[in-house]
């Protein structure tokens, strides 16, 4: 798994019990309904679950040795040590602003679709552009699609809740 040892702590969360087996939330979580990694405990007040010390070392072990705490070997892939890949603009930013546009409605067709999804059916594109200049001047470069989707809603339902209308 890894050269150096890794620390156990008095408990810790089951997304940080797979970050220290290397693996992610969702394989852990797969794995440990297999039987291979052992159940966490849970908290009686809140019942979220949690890995003791002793069970970190039992996943860590189970990680060390393939073989899981049902007995039955398991095969990890190996995490490859890869530095992570720059990727190039195609286009090289011009250092003025260009002038404005007035947005197509296919420049916005998939916030549009899951805006009418969501049930605001009303919306249109300048409505769209005019969100998304206010909410990331900057552009959406490097922001989920869907915490765009969710801004985006939200900023047209301030904007014509009944509260406010007239004023």
């Amino acid at each position: 798994m890894r050269d150096q040892q890794v620390q156990t702590k008095a408990v810790v969360s089951v997304a940080e019990m797979a970050r220290m087996c290397s693996l992610s939330r969702a394989r852990f979580y797969q794995l440990m309904k297999a039987g291979t990694f052992p159940q966490p405990d849970y908290d009686p007040q809140t019942g979220r679950p949690f890995y003791t010390e002793e069970l970190q070392r039992h996943c860590l072990e189970v990680r060390r040795r393939n073989c899981g705490v049902d007995g039955r070997p398991v095969l990890f892939y190996a995490r490859g040590n890869r530095p992570p890949v720059q990727v190039k603009p195609t286009r090289p930013t011009t250092a003025h602003p260009t002038r404005a546009k007035l947005p197509k409605a296919d420049d916005h067709a998939d916030l549009l679709d899951g805006l009418a999804a969501l049930g605001l059916t009303s919306a249109t594109a300048l409505q769209v552009g005019a969100a998304l200049r206010v909410l990331y001047p900057s552009g959406v470069g490097g922001v989920d699609g869907g915490d765009v989707l969710r801004a985006v809603f939200l900023n047209l339902k301030r904007q014509n809740t009944g509260d406010n209308v007239g004023r």
